[in-house]
């Protein structure tokens, strides 16, 4: 395993900070797939700015000379930005989210912000996040089994002419792999703390403090794992799982009443303001988004475990100025099909039917995306706002009666 270390100046003036005497270090693990890992790139934080309410947020994030800010007493580790084992870790600054074109934030970004004000103590962050996984396979928490082909699946096989026995044993190879990967990293970072975190002072110890869930798109999307989806009840089995990942990661951690925040799938916000062109998706998003905050009722969950609903942070506005987006594309089309125009005279045809479209801050506002929206639009400012809402999320639940 590869091991790389993120603002290596800044790092280094973590031997100088010291922990509080009085508290043990807090622990804070974050997993899940690619939005966990973030595909915000810091191109757009001056969209968080251009909003009176986010505003704020972006004092949080950048310093006076407006580059990212670096955070004296937050620590982390992370794996999975790359798709890799590669560790990157040091003091939280942008950066910690997918790798790729570009600097990248995810939750981990603001979530470290606001929990470390929240505490007004040093805090540690061990993040591990693959882009493309599932619950019901990837993740799949130890006492469920592997994972077995239902009857859709097998009878697909059949027709394919794929090797069943070979198939079936491929899934349960498969299933867990990534919830041993996750809890391997969570372990190796908490044996060797001073490592990642070098201020940290052993005989005072750590405490796990929380635990931030952010994956689904995987299962969602699984209509062979889920073949009735768009019924009532058709996630269940994602719900089932869900808990028992819960109880799992407790058990494994040695953290019975860890507090778990369940970060609920909401790219393309609340359903019931879903446009036309999305309508036939939103029976299916609304079971699915149930199905993920349904853990957070049981009664064995009561105080310690909250659901999140992230759909709640999603930019409308950035949004349907995207959309607008499929107006360019058709018109560019339709000139780059006309033989009587030049190169020159396309472009010139086409600028100005933007112009046309957008107003200059409808432009700027533009700018405020950089993925798609099943990346939430790579929108530093929905990110922020999620990050925020994990961390606002485990202080509401430290602060209930135990």
């Amino acid at each position: 395993m590869f091991v790389r270390s993120i603002a290596v100046i800044a790092f280094s003036l973590a031997f100088t900070l010291p922990i509080s005497a009085k508290e043990p270090l807090k622990v804070f693990i974050l997993v899940g797939q690619s939005n966990m890992q973030g595909h915000a790139e810091i191109s757009t934080f001056d969209h968080i700015g251009m909003d009176p309410v986010t505003a704020p947020l972006l004092k949080e994030m950048r310093t006076a000379d407006e580059t990212p800010r670096v955070c004296d007493e937050v620590w982390i580790s992370s794996i999975g930005n790359d798709a890799s084992g590669d560790e990157y870790y040091g003091q939280l600054t942008a950066g910690y989210g997918a790798k790729g074109r570009g600097t990248k934030i995810g939750p981990e970004f603001t979530f470290g912000i606001y929990m470390q004000k929240h505490l007004d103590e040093p805090i540690l962050i061990i993040k591990t996040a693959w882009g493309g996984k599932s619950l019901h396979t990837d993740f799949r928490p130890p006492t469920s089994g592997p994972y077995e082909l239902n009857e859709g699946q097998l009878e697909s096989l059949k027709k394919q002419g794929k090797n069943i026995d070979q198939a079936k044993a491929d899934r349960a190879t498969a299933s867990g792999k990534y919830y041993r990967l996750m809890l391997d990293h969570v372990n190796k970072v908490l044996k060797d703390i001073k490592r990642v975190c070098p201020a940290y002072d052993s005989e005072i110890g750590h405490e796990l403090a929380g635990f931030v869930w952010f994956q689904g798109w995987n299962d969602m999307v699984g209509r062979d794992v889920y073949p009735n989806r768009d019924q009532a009840g058709g996630y269940d089995l994602y719900s089932t799982l869900m808990a028992q990942f819960i109880r799992n990661v407790r058990r494994d951690l040695a953290a019975p009443k860890l507090p778990f925040v369940i970060g609920v799938m909401g790219a393309g916000g609340p359903v019931a303001k879903y446009g036309p062109s999305r309508q036939r998706y939103s029976e299916i998003h609304q079971n699915f988004r149930d199905a993920m905050a349904a853990p957070a009722l049981l009664p064995e969950f009561k105080g310690n475990v909250t659901a999140v609903l992230t759909e709640n942070y999603w930019d409308a506005e950035l949004a349907e100025l995207k959309a607008r987006g499929g107006k360019v594309k058709a018109r560019s089309q339709e000139l780059s099909q006309d033989k009587s125009f030049t190169r020159t005279q396309r472009e010139e045809a086409l600028s100005k039917f933007r112009a046309e479209l957008y107003s200059p801050r409808e432009t700027e506002i533009l700018k405020g995306s950089s993925n798609a929206e099943y990346h939430y639009n790579g929108s530093a400012k929905i990110m922020a706002l999620i990050g925020k809402g994990f961390a606002d999320s485990i202080e509401k639940m430290s602060q209930s009666p135990k």
